[in-house]
């Protein structure tokens, strides 16, 4: 038997399902695929930054199939509705008789599946659509009633219990190795692309994000030898170098999530819930990437631009554009938003703790449409992913699982003075006020209003104290 493997957001060979049950079972040699659609992921909101990180790790990745004799071919369709017929050709033509994938868990992305495993059995070709992306496929979870988790710290307990009970060395749970070298099939791979079509090459940064698995392990190494036992009191200072920077290579499947888990247990005498507080907290901040992958499948609307709470559907947002662009752009008159806006913009990457207070801000003081940011920040994210991207953004909104109360709004100015305090992060992207002092950069509309006409910054667009009593006297009144 030969094998068809077909790579999505899971580049990566080590720890790959899939690819682990393909190489065992294939006698025949294994031939993988990657498919680029680049209409559906201009329509997903995908943007350069993302698709050109994208391009350089499956090079990475090609090159370490080729290793074990695994040729890696590239399928260019606009849009997901080809991908059925164009993968069935490429089976014929490498006389594949089976197809090993990772489930995705997005709507487009099961519908498209369903629909390659209809061509396939109809075909007469064997289908292993596998579990993958998360410790415990979406559902597997329940609460005592039966029914889908829709608050993270229920999910969080049930998820450690579960962890917990996981047999020693239960393949689909526990990491794999890298398969070793296949039979050679004599099939060549194709060249990856330097680039996408309707997606700027230029808007790569390289320097700041490697390509491969073996960075990727490198990095997470590093994080944990250096940095994790602080994780938990460190990790919102946007100024200090206290997270791990893994989203990108887990947002790609570069790495697994159980790769960071055992990494991280290892590294605490096997503990998940307890011991070193920097670890666990970490391991936590990866329940609730899972955490999403479940809300996806359970409420398949929030991946359709839908509010997970329904009620605010009625909600009537502003639709200011000036306000929107100077958001985008980083001229809002509140230097921690703006700092964080322009991190974004110049390295395709915002500290979470910045995410937060910019997606607040959106939302509740400038009152623009919660779904305006998410389309921002997929299309500008390198680690783009529509779980944990929505998770955030209906958070912040008070629209989703597990939300921040309607009421409860973050006041920039004092986010800032919390987690940036000298601010350092500040002076590093919004460099006009550099020469102000740690009392000053907070609020300098109001803290330096001597030297405010030489600082070439903007007054704030808004009053945060009105925009909030605005906010909740509008959400207020969509409650049931």
């Amino acid at each position: 038997m030969r094998a068809l493997v077909w790579f999505r957001c899971d580049l990566r060979t080590r720890d790959n399902t899939a690819l682990a049950e393909a190489s065992s079972a294939a006698d025949d040699g294994v031939i993988g695929v990657f498919t680029i659609c680049p209409d559906q992921w201009r329509e997903h909101d995908w943007g350069a930054m993302k698709v050109n990180f994208l391009l350089r790790n499956l090079r990475e990745l090609s090159e370490s199939l080729a290793s074990i004799n695994i040729p890696l071919k590239i399928v260019t369709t606009p849009r997901f509705a080809g991908v059925p017929d164009a993968l069935d050709t490429l089976a014929r033509e490498c006389e594949c008789d089976a197809l090993y994938f990772n489930r995705e868990y997005e709507v487009n992305e099961q519908r498209r599946d369903e629909r390659v495993e209809a061509v396939f059995r109809k075909a007469g070709r064997k289908v292993y659509p596998l579990h993958d992306k998360t410790h415990f496929p979406p559902g597997e979870l329940r609460t005592q009633q039966g029914g889908w988790y829709t608050v993270f710290s229920p999910l969080k307990r049930s998820w450690r219990e579960a962890f917990k009970a996981i047999p020693e060395g239960e393949g689909c749970k526990r990491v794999r190795r890298a398969p070793s070298a296949r039979p050679d099939t004599g099939v060549k791979p194709d060249k990856v692309p330097e680039k996408v079509e309707g997606f700027d090459p230029e808007a790569d940064r390289p320097d700041l994000w490697k390509a491969g698995e073996d960075h990727a392990r490198d990095r997470l190494r590093a994080f944990i030898d250096a940095r994790i036992d602080d994780y938990k009191d460190k990790r919102d200072f946007p100024g200090v170098n206290a997270t791990s920077t893994l989203s990108p290579y887990l947002a790609l499947g570069v790495i697994s999530p159980r790769q960071c888990v055992e990494a991280a247990r290892a590294a605490n005498n096997g503990q998940i819930d307890s011991g070193s507080k920097g670890v666990v907290h970490w391991i936590d901040e990866l329940v609730w990437r899972e955490f999403y992958q479940h809300i996806l499948t359970g409420f398949p609307r929030v991946s359709m631009g839908s509010a997970f709470k329904r009620e605010y559907e009625r909600v009537t947002w502003d639709d200011d554009e000036e306000m929107f662009e100077a958001w985008k752009e980083g001229r809002t008159g509140f230097p921690i938003v703006d700092a964080a806006m322009r991190q974004l913009n110049q390295t395709g990457w915002m500290h979470n703790r910045l995410r937060m207070i910019a997606a607040s801000f959106l939302t509740k003081d400038l009152f623009l449409d919660w779904r305006r940011g998410e389309r921002y920040f997929m299309n500008r994210l390198v680690d783009a992913d529509l779980g944990s991207n929505n998770g955030g953004w209906q958070w912040s909104a008070s629209t989703g699982t597990d939300a921040q109360p309607y009421f409860r709004i973050f006041n920039p100015t004092a986010q800032s003075e919390r987690f940036d305090p000298e601010g350092d992060f500040i002076r590093r992207f919004v460099p006009e006020l550099k020469g102000l002092d740690c009392k000053q950069i907070h609020a300098p509309h109001e803290r330096a209003r001597h030297l405010f006409a030489k600082l070439d910054y903007l007054e704030p667009i808004v009053d945060h104290k009105k925009a909030r009593e605005r906010a909740i006297k509008a959400l207020e009144s969509v409650k049931p």
